[in-house]
């Protein structure tokens, strides 16, 4: 086969896994990622809480992708701004697109778009430094209330039951402490309407709750609850006997005293955000257990007393231009990780991978068997000599058409200068980084020569 040219759109871990198994693969071919934050690395530099420096470990394999021959990075170019779907097909082969979900889900509830009401990705973005939101949050709630039962939902709730100064190892840039040291809660409750044993928490999310100096894990026992359903979940997952054995331990200890408090609340279905200027508390109804894991309302209701509410029920992607859209699960069509038009008919030679494939489902590391099958329907493609070859196979015609348009591109020399300042500036503060947040002010770094 001729040499491929692909453009990945997209530089968090499913492109870059993508990019790996293309190059892993045999197959000659070119990559280009284009992102539309200055740096790579996507949902690992700006989803994962700063405080867990195990998963954003995983940098250093991505890292090691996009240094390898044959992989090109260009940051800070937007889809459907900087380039459209038309301008790609013309310079590349095919086009991966890898965009992820990067937004909350809706909670259709009322009251839940009171002030004070917030998703728990844009908070997720604010602690992380991401440079498209606002660098201030108010933290002026006693007793604050999350939304989810999965680890984002304890991402936030961590957070927030958290000391400032127990951030200070980590590479939270100086407005976020600032914020965090304003943060006046005391209680924080995580509130999901299923049952223990239906819990999306991993072990170890849940367990690092416990390490949390100055904070005490609350969970009520009458929540400990189970049916056949439940017992069955137990028996076919060690993940789950590990997560009800560390909350049923938690629900039988003593209480002990403590600064903060971190409630766990379940069989709890949020049914209204209570309050008229904001919000003022949350109203919950006491679930069972109908015997197949499933849960039914009581008709029982409680209002709890909150002053801030984060929803942490799912994240979704965002519409493409010039490509279909499946508006209910947030994702583009497809077949093997071949997009799909409206009419179930392959859009020529663009493929999807990660969330924006699939929806926000797995944990990071499942990202590579979804690039495998889409990268192998793609080479299957080319064998299949079905990819219309690019009308314009220069590698050099993507950098004049950008510099044309006036985009401040970066790239992957620019990571390394930018990678190498955040360095230094935790360096000098004994942490491994400190990150750079206004937009502006990375790509001004990553295009210094």
């Amino acid at each position: 086969m001729r040499e491929l040219r692909i453009a990945i759109i997209g530089a968090g871990p499913a492109g870059i896994y993508a990019a790996d198994t293309l190059m892993k693969s045999g197959t000659a071919c070119s990559i280009d990622l284009f992102d539309r934050l200055p740096a790579p690395f996507g949902l690992v530099r700006y989803g994962v809480a700063p405080d867990h420096p195990r998963i954003k470990g995983i940098v250093g394999a991505l890292h090691t992708v996009l240094s390898k021959p044959g992989v090109r990075l260009f940051g800070n170019v937007a889809y459907g701004r900087d380039l459209s779907l038309s301008d790609v097909r013309m310079l590349y082969d095919a086009v991966i697109v890898a965009t992820g979900c990067e937004r909350d889900r809706d909670l259709d509830i009322p009251g839940i778009d009171l002030p004070g009401s917030h998703g728990a990705a844009e908070f997720v973005k604010w602690f992380d430094g991401h440079p498209d939101v606002p660098r201030d949050w108010t933290l002026d709630a006693a007793h604050v209330g999350v939304i989810g039962a999965g680890n984002v939902a304890l991402d936030v709730a961590r957070v927030l039951a958290k000391h400032a100064d127990d951030m200070l190892s980590t590479e939270i840039p100086d407005n976020v402490h600032a914020g965090l040291l304003a943060n006046r809660a005391t209680d924080v409750h995580v509130f999901a309407r299923r049952g223990l044993a239906q819990a999306k928490f991993t072990p170890m999310e849940l367990r690092e709750l416990d390490h949390v100096p100055g904070v005490e894990v609350v969970v009520a026992p009458e929540d400990v609850e189970f049916d056949d359903g439940s017992l069955a979940a137990l028996r076919e997952s060690k993940q789950t006997q590990m997560v009800v054995k560390t909350l049923q331990d938690w629900a039988l200890r003593d209480r002990k005293p403590a600064p903060r408090r971190l409630h766990l609340h379940f069989l709890s279905n949020p049914v209204a955000v209570l309050g008229q200027d904001r919000v003022s508390g949350l109203r919950t109804e006491r679930m069972e257990l109908r015997g197949d894991g499933g849960v039914r309302g009581t008709g029982v209701v409680t209002d709890h007393p909150l002053q801030a509410l984060y929803r942490a029920v799912g994240y979704i992607g965002s519409e493409l231009p010039e490509l279909p859209w499946d508006a209910l699960s947030g994702t583009l069509p497809h077949a093997a990780g071949r997009v799909l038009d409206f009419d179930d008919q392959q859009v020529p030679g663009v493929y999807a991978v990660g969330w924006i494939k699939r929806g926000p489902v797995g944990l990071i590391g499942h990202t590579k068997g979804c690039a495998l099958e889409t990268v192998g329907s793609l080479l299957d493609d080319a064998v299949a000599d079905t990819l219309t070859p690019a009308p314009v196979s220069d590698p050099a015609a993507v950098v004049e058409l950008l510099e044309e348009r006036g985009v401040q591109y970066t790239t992957w020399d620019g990571w390394l200068q930018l990678d190498k300042h955040e360095r230094g500036l935790g360096e000098e503060r004994g942490r491994e980084r400190m990150k750079v947040v206004p937009r502006a002010e990375m790509v001004e770094l990553s295009r210094t020569a």
